[in-house]
């Protein structure tokens, strides 16, 4: 009786240790190009694996880290034993602004990542990192990792964009954000009001919030052009990313094709490679009341195979 006594007080400790552990966080100093950058580490030990973060269009990487209950992608890993970064592409977020908004393209932003990604290693002594891209940030991830294939050990892409999205052209080098548009990833209602069903009120607002403080008015338009392309046109090399890959999106994704998922699914050269498509699910699902667990537990797991 004393020993399971014992044994239970100890297993009490060890969880409410556990459950204690702090989130710290520190500024990487990195510049590419003449361009200061901004790469954020979040983290709650010491050698963790380092797993990098990369950003979708017009907004930057504060969408991963929507400090409301256990919202946070980031912090969500950083509990499980990842050293979380986070990099704002040139233009975007905190990192240094550009004169010319076409500049920061897709194959650009594949260089930004690619800079933070040597520095992450370097930090860490590790020989390749994890990799998550988000929308765009699966084009330039994905362009990126089929560059750079020594220095990725696995990669996801979230809500990947597969192909062209429509052929438009962009002719003005910045976007103009709004609050509204920035609202624009969350599920609606017939009437076009927030399903808050799907997304709880204070998420949709922390998330606004930060990309009117981080964002502001304005972001570079050169991932936009890149996207705006005619539907016949791949975007992420699928062929060339030799390591294990995970893709990753919801049913409901108005920017992303279950269909071409599976297409560029065949094309994945390496056997350990995976696609889920979340029921229901949309492009803001990591933030989806419903699906959010079932996304990052669907990661996590990937990311922690063998």
């Amino acid at each position: 009786m004393k020993r399971k006594l014992l044994l239970s007080i100890v297993l009490v400790l060890l969880l409410a240790f556990s459950a204690s552990a702090k989130i710290h966080s520190e500024v990487i100093p990195l510049e590419r190009n003449g361009i200061k950058l901004h790469l954020k580490c979040i983290t709650s030990e010491d050698n963790a694996s380092p797993l990098l973060l990369v950003h979708g269009l017009t907004y930057s990487s504060h969408e991963f880290d929507v400090n409301v209950k256990d919202y946070s992608l980031a912090r969500y890993f950083a509990k499980n034993g990842f050293s979380v970064y986070l990099l704002d592409i040139a233009g975007y977020g905190l990192s240094q602004e550009v004169k010319d908004g076409f500049m920061p393209n897709s194959d650009y932003a594949a260089e930004d990542i690619a800079a933070a990604a040597k520095v992450i290693l370097e930090k860490s002594g590790r020989k390749s990192l994890d990799v998550l891209g988000w929308s765009w940030g699966t084009v330039t991830s994905g362009r990126f990792a089929a560059k750079y294939p020594e220095l990725v050990h696995r990669l996801v892409l979230y809500a990947p964009i597969v192909a062209g999205l429509a052929d438009v052209e962009v002719k003005d080098a910045f976007n103009h954000n709004t609050w509204i548009h920035a609202a624009g990833d969350f599920q609606t209602n017939k009437d076009g009001s927030i399903n808050y069903k799907i997304t709880e009120p204070a998420v949709v607002n922390a998330f606004q919030s930060n990309c009117w403080r981080y964002d502001k008015d304005s972001s570079p338009n050169g991932g936009r052009r890149d996207l705006l392309v005619a539907p016949d046109k791949r975007l992420i090399p699928t062929a060339k990313l030799t390591m294990p890959v995970l893709l990753i999106a919801g049913s409901k994704d108005e920017y992303v094709s279950p269909e071409l998922c599976n297409e560029a699914f065949k094309t994945l050269p390496n056997n350990h490679s995976r696609i889920v498509i979340v029921e229901g699910a949309a492009h803001a699902m990591m933030m989806e009341k419903p699906y959010y667990k079932t996304f990052r537990e669907s990661v996590l797991e990937f990311l922690k195979a063998n």
